[in-house]
C-alpha cells in the first residue's frame, strides 16, 4: 500500500476547482495496456478517476473496424478517447465518431515519440507545429461538444527551452483548448526507444508548475514518474491534476484508495477478493468473444495482489498458458488455493 499522507489539498489557488476536479486523478493512455478490459478492472477500483483509451489513430478509425477500436462498457465513464493524427479534417471526423460512441473527452496525442508514430508525422512531432495542433483542436472543437484536450511533452530532443513549451501551450490555448496534460520529460526523437523515452530524459516537474503559473486559467495536469500518494500530494500543490501511468497498471490496488483520498468520496471501498471475483465473472462472460479467450483479459489483473503474501504464485497460476483452455472459474480456484497455501507456508516468497 502507498504512503499515508495528509489530505493533498493545493496550498495555492489552482484554476477553476469545480472544472479542474474532473481531471484531479486519471490513468494514462498506454498502448497495448489500457484497453477496455483493463479499464473495466480500473473502474471496479475507482468510480471517480478519469480513464483513457490507448491511442487510436485516425487511419484505424477511417479505414478499420470502428467497433473494435471504440466499443466500451458504460461503467467506464468518465472515459476519454485519445486520438493520434495530424490532419484537422480527419481528426474532426474521428472526434465526432468518439462523441457519437459516448466518450466524455477527446484527447489529442502530442507526446508519443515512437518511430512508428514519427513516420506518421504525429505524436510528439506535432509539438514542432503548434499552429497545426491549434487548427486540429479548433476543428475538433467545432465538431463536438465534449472537451477537447491535448497531451504533450515539455520539449523535443535535448533542447530544454521553457519558451518552446510555453509558446506551444499558448498557441494551442488560443484555439480553445483549456486542458493540457503534460508529461514532464522531453521526447528524444532520435537514439531512444519508446521505453527509454519514459525513463532517460530527466523529469522536470518545475516546468509544468511554471506553465500553471503562466496560464492560471488553464487546467494543467502533470504526468510522468508519479508512483506514491506523497508525490501526488506534492504535485497537487502546484497543478490541477495528476495522471498516473505504469504504477496504476502494475499496482492497481492503489486505485482503490483514490476516491476517498482525492475526491472526498467515502463510499464503501473495494474489497480485493470481490474485485477478483468480479473480474473472473467478467472473463467468463466476455472471454468467449475474444480470439485469446479469457486469457487475453487476465494479464490486466496480474498486479491486483501486488505486495501480498503468495502474490507471485497467484500470478504464476493466472499467467500459465497451459491453463488457458480451462474454464476461468476453475483457474480462479487454483489461484485461490495457491494464495492460501502461501499463507500457510511463510517460507514462500512474499511478493
Amino acid at each position: 500500500m502507498n504512503d499515508t499522507t495528509p489530505s493533498p489539498q493545493p496550498s495555492v489557488p489552482v484554476g477553476d476547482h469545480a472544472r479542474a476536479a474532473a481531471w484531479r486523478l486519471s490513468v494514462a493512455p498506454m498502448m497495448e495496456w489500457t484497453d477496455r478490459h483493463c479499464r473495466w478492472l480500473h473502474r471496479l477500483l475507482t468510480r471517480r478517476a478519469r480513464l483513457y483509451t490507448e491511442m487510436v489513430t485516425t487511419g484505424a478509425l477511417l479505414h478499420g473496424d470502428i467497433a473494435r477500436h471504440l466499443a466500451f462498457d458504460p461503467v467506464e465513464h468518465p472515459v476519454a478517447l485519445q486520438l493520434g493524427g495530424n490532419d484537422p479534417r480527419e481528426l474532426a471526423v474521428c472526434a465526432r465518431m468518439g462523441e457519437a460512441w459516448g466518450y466524455d473527452e477527446i484527447n489529442l496525442n502530442c507526446g508519443c515519440p515512437s518511430p512508428r508514430v514519427q513516420r506518421g508525422a504525429f505524436g510528439a512531432c506535432l509539438m514542432e507545429h503548434p499552429r497545426l495542433v491549434a487548427d486540429s483542436v479548433r476543428a475538433m472543437r467545432d465538431a463536438v461538444r465534449v472537451p477537447v484536450t491535448v497531451k504533450h511533452r515539455i520539449g523535443i530532443d535535448r533542447v530544454e527551452d521553457y519558451g518552446f513549451v510555453r509558446d506551444f501551450v499558448g498557441t494551442v490555448a488560443e484555439a480553445g483548448c483549456d486542458v493540457f496534460i503534460v508529461h514532464a520529460r522531453n521526447a528524444w526523437l532520435d537514439g531512444l526507444s519508446p521505453a527509454e523515452n519514459r525513463t532517460v530524459p530527466p523529469l522536470r516537474y518545475e516546468v509544468v508548475h511554471r506553465l500553471k503559473r503562466d496560464f492560471p486559467h488553464l487546467v494543467i495536469v502533470v504526468n510522468g514518474g508519479i508512483t506514491t500518494d506523497v508525490q501526488v500530494a506534492e504535485q497537487l500543490r502546484h497543478v490541477d491534476g495528476v495522471m498516473v501511468g505504469r504504477e496504476a497498471y502494475h499496482n492497481p490496488w492503489w486505485l482503490a484508495t483514490w476516491d476517498a483520498t482525492y475526491f472526498g468520496d467515502h463510499s464503501p471501498a473495494a474489497d480485493r477478493d470481490a474485485v477478483e471475483a468480479a473480474m473472473v465473472d467478467y472473463m467468463a462472460q466476455v472471454g468467449p468473444t475474444l480470439p485469446g479467450g479469457w486469457y487475453a483479459i487476465a494479464r490486466h489483473m496480474l498486479g491486483l495482489r501486488h505486495g501480498q503474501p503468495g502474490a507471485r504464485r497467484w500470478r504464476q497460476v493466472w499467467s500459465d498458458h497451459r491453463l488457458k483452455r480451462r474454464p476461468v472459474h476453475e483457474v480462479a480456484a487454483l489461484a485461490r488455493e495457491a494464495l492460501q497455501a502461501a499463507a500457510r507456508t511463510p517460507e514462500w516468497p512474499l511478493v
